[in-house]
């Protein structure tokens, strides 16, 4: 079964940094795009960061120039850099991913998933 699973959440002062990780297991045939939302608490669930199988990134206006998402293909994990944290940053973020998922038939034949997965979510707090 495939699962996300992020870390690197924490406390930090404002002006900090901190890097969250999102690794993706089990049988992935293909991560077609990867996310970050956050949530903080009494408010909707916003995009904050994207990036495509080709490595094109998009990011909400409230993160560009301070946020960077980036992957590693091989380990199938995806990383969000957040320098310059400041307290509106606090929030559950939370990891997703569009992707294909395989059976192995046997045979040299399998049979394909689309999934769209969430994690668990990770606590950023950004705090003096």
């Amino acid at each position: 079964q495939v699962q996300l699973v992020e870390s690197g959440g924490g406390v930090v002062q404002p002006g900090g940094s901190l890097r969250l990780s999102c690794v993706a297991s089990g049988n992935i045939l293909n991560i077609f795009t990867a996310d970050w939302y956050r949530q903080a608490p009494g408010k909707q669930r916003e995009l904050v960061a994207s990036i495509t199988h080709g490595d094109m990134a998009n990011y909400a206006d409230s993160v560009k120039g301070r946020f960077t998402i980036s992957k590693d293909n091989a380990e199938n994990t995806v990383y969000l850099q957040m320098n310059s944290l400041k307290p509106e940053d606090t929030a559950v973020y939370y990891c997703h991913a569009d992707l294909t998922e395989y059976e192995d038939l046997g045979e040299d034949r399998m049979k394909t998933y689309d999934r769209n997965i969430w994690g668990q979510g990770t606590q950023v707090t950004v705090s003096s």
